[in-house]
C-alpha cells in the first residue's frame, strides 16, 4: 500500500514538488528568450530527477543501508560531511543530466521553430492563393 511504504511516499512527493518547482521556475523565467527558458529548465529538470545510489553505516557493525537518491541531494550531503569519494560520482551524474537536460530543452526548442516554420509557410501559401478568383464549392 503506498501510504504504509514510506519510500514510495517520499519519491511520489518529490516527483510532485519537482514538478512544481519546475512550473514554477519556467513561469517565472518568462522574461527570457524560448530558448534559454526551455534549456534552463530542462537542465535544472535532469538535476532534480537524476537519482543516485548512496550507503549509510547502520548500528550494527560492518552493516550498511544501501538506497536512492537525487544526485544532487547525495552530492550535498556528501560535501558536507566530506566524503569526496561519494561526492564525486553523484556531482559527475549531476553535471551529465544537466547536459543532457539543456540538450533536451534545445531538441525542444528546435522542434517547436520547425513547426512554426510550416505553420508560417502554409499561411504564405494562403495568402497568395487568396489573390487569385476562387470558384465556390458546394458540397
Amino acid at each position: 500500500m503506498l501510504i504504509s511504504d514510506s519510500m514510495s511516499l517520499l519519491w511520489l512527493s518529490y516527483a510532485g514538488l519537482s514538478l512544481v518547482v519546475l512550473i514554477t521556475g519556467y513561469l517565472g523565467l518568462a522574461f527570457l528568450p524560448r530558448l534559454p527558458r526551455l534549456m534552463i529548465t530542462w537542465a535544472v529538470a535532469g538535476v532534480m530527477w537524476v537519482p543516485a545510489s548512496f550507503e549509510l553505516p547502520l548500528m550494527a557493525e560492518g552493516e550498511v543501508y544501501r538506497g536512492f537518491a537525487p544526485a544532487v541531494v547525495v552530492a550535498g550531503l556528501a560535501f558536507l560531511e566530506g566524503d569526496t569519494a561519494a561526492m564525486l560520482p553523484a556531482l559527475l551524474l549531476v553535471a551529465v543530466a544537466a547536459g543532457v537536460g539543456a540538450l533536451a530543452g534545445l531538441l525542444l526548442w528546435r522542434r517547436g521553430r520547425r513547426g512554426a516554420g510550416e505553420a508560417a509557410e502554409k499561411q504564405e501559401a494562403r495568402q497568395e492563393g487568396a489573390g487569385e478568383r476562387q470558384e465556390p464549392v458546394i458540397g
